[in-house]
């Protein structure tokens, strides 16, 4: 599948994003996150319960995390000490992860595509392009999470780097504009703040 093209706003974004991953960045509250925990966390653990049973109900067997961080999905512990990893909590074989920071660059068509906490770090203008990708790397499932607040994280020139910032009802206007586009494609979209589910929808509605 060929490569969309950024922005040039959103090209500067990568290179920002690159140049974190490799030498920390400044937080809101004055303290230095160090390159080694950047990105780090495992972001689909936060709703994994609510995703999992839409995994199974799909028969989903291979994912792709887009924009997917250090997630880890053969490691250990995804739930905590002592749990299993993430691919055996969803019961899936084939896992893909597409990480520009990281220079992860493979974007694999697969049964269901997860993005956590990614929307927000991409340039306004960029968001369609974006959104219609997410719709047309999926087989059957696009699960998508987007935080709604400021991040604790500052870009290297000083912006937040929750740089789109817009309302639940803003995010779901893009995705219903585009899911007619793609009906075999079911879609979980979430909304949160603070770790905290604001709103969900799933589409089709006659999924509800």
């Amino acid at each position: 599948m060929p490569q969309i093209q950024l922005s040039q706003h959103g090209k500067k974004l990568i290179k920002f994003y690159n140049q974190m991953v490799r030498q920390g960045f400044q937080r809101t509250d004055g303290t230095k996150v160090k390159p080694e925990n950047v990105y780090n966390s495992f972001q689909l653990v936060k709703f994994s319960d609510y995703c999992k049973k839409h995994f199974i109900e799909n028969n989903i067997n291979s994912v792709l995390d887009y924009g997917g961080g250090g997630s880890d999905w053969d490691a250990a512990n995804f739930k905590g000490v002592n749990s299993t990893s993430a691919k055996k909590f969803f019961a899936v074989s084939e896992v893909t992860t597409y990480e520009p920071a990281r220079n992860l660059m493979e974007k694999k068509k697969s049964d269901c595509v997860v993005c956590m906490d990614v929307l927000e770090h991409i340039f306004l203008a960029d968001v369609p392009n974006i959104v219609h990708e997410l719709y047309s790397l999926a087989n059957k499932l696009l699960v998508v999470n987007v935080a709604c607040y400021k991040a604790l994280a500052l870009l290297p020139n000083g912006e937040n780097a929750h740089i789109t910032i817009r309302s639940p009802d803003w995010w779901k206007g893009v995705f219903d504009s585009f899911c007619g586009d793609f009906p075999k494609v079911k879609l979980i979209l979430i909304c949160s703040k603070n770790n905290l589910i604001i709103e969900k929808w799933i589409r089709p509605e006659k999924d509800f």
